[in-house]
């Protein structure tokens, strides 16, 4: 069974348990247990692959305990999307009602008013979160790992949690301080909220299941770093420059939300930014406008200088490779994963 299937597979038995577990609470909770199930499909499992990668690459034979410390990320990654869509009041994602949506709607079409109903939606989402985030760690214990290994998991995914938390919260001030944070602020900011949970331990939690020495945890932890943040660079880039029928993503909603990203805090140091400025954070920037930032954006240089900050990352994550410690087998995957951060942005 493929890796993702595998993955997959963990969490159907996991959502399946707690659907009927739910049910003698009543149909809304089954409901909500629904939703927040949908939140976690469809997705590329991408943090799971980091753990198998780690896992498999290092001579790990138990595919079963993978997919459940896998499928623990997984999870992790949804509850935080979750509360990270709360925080930024979006009721949508990729298109269609994410949990706070869901239920708003639910409220609406029952002629609830609307700022009710969305207090009802995001209330929804904070405890389909709060559930989430509990469950990942419950999958660690599900994995049936000896009593040692399971400790250090548990580790790697709570310093995960806790370094996110502080990158939130970066986030979150970064959106009221008057000033602009610096482009080291913001790496810094991208790296804890997400480049951790989503690349660092992953890798990390893989090496430890496959009883790997410190050494190579730390290397591929400083691979995770680097690649996580090159990663998050180009979703800077994407979230301004990219095609919406690709991505998934609007490239107007970051302008409108004023979002502190590489690309916006290097133009703050531009002659550029007189004219960006009073556009950025404009609830009801138009096509025409986002334009204008975009042209800005390049002749100002920030696009130039973002691709080329993403590419230094990948370099440095390449160089975390060299280690004859690494299998060449995994060394090979982890490259085709660092190009293909970058052949987001060709």
């Amino acid at each position: 069974m493929e890796r993702q299937a595998q993955v997959d597979a963990v969490l159907d038995r996991f959502f399946s348990l707690s659907k009927n577990r739910a049910a003698k609470f009543g149909v809304e909770y089954v409901g909500l247990w629904q939703k927040l199930e949908s939140s976690a499909s469809g997705g590329k499992r991408f943090r799971p692959r980091m753990v198998m990668a780690a896992y498999e690459g290092l001579g790990g034979l138990d595919a079963d305990a993978a997919a459940y410390v896998g499928a623990a990320f997984e999870l992790l990654h949804t509850a935080l999307i979750v509360h990270d869509d709360v925080i930024d009041r979006d009721f949508s994602r990729r298109g269609i009602p994410n949990v706070s949506g869901s239920y708003r709607d639910i409220a609406t079409t029952a002629g609830i008013p609307i700022p009710t109903a969305e207090h009802r939606g995001m209330s929804a989402a904070v405890i389909a979160g709060d559930l989430a985030l509990f469950n990942s760690y419950r999958l660690i214990d599900l994995s049936g790992v000896d009593e040692g290994i399971r400790g250090l998991l548990l580790e790697i995914l709570d310093d995960a949690l806790f370094a996110s938390a502080a990158g939130e919260l970066i986030d979150v001030d970064f959106s009221i301080a008057a000033m602009m944070p610096s482009v080291d602020e913001v790496l810094n900011m991208e790296r804890l909220k997400t480049a951790v949970y989503s690349f660092e331990a992953p890798l990390q939690a893989g090496a430890v299941l496959a009883g790997a020495p410190q050494s190579i945890v730390d290397r591929l932890g400083r691979y995770g770093c680097e690649i996580g943040i090159a990663y998050q660079i180009v979703d800077d880039l994407l979230g301004v420059f990219g095609l919406e029928e690709q991505t998934g993503k609007s490239t107007i909603g970051d302008l409108r939300e004023g979002k502190r990203t590489v690309l916006i805090a290097h133009a703050a140091t531009t002659e550029h930014w007189a004219e960006i400025r009073p556009l950025v954070g404009k609830a009801d920037l138009s096509l025409a406008e986002a334009t204008r930032i975009r042209s800005a954006l390049e002749a100002s240089g920030s696009r130039e200088f973002t691709e080329s900050l993403a590419h230094e990352y990948v370099a440095r994550a390449l160089i975390t490779l060299n280690d004859p410690e690494i299998p060449t087998p995994m060394q090979a995957e982890l490259e085709a994963v660092a190009n293909g951060v970058l052949s987001r942005v060709k």
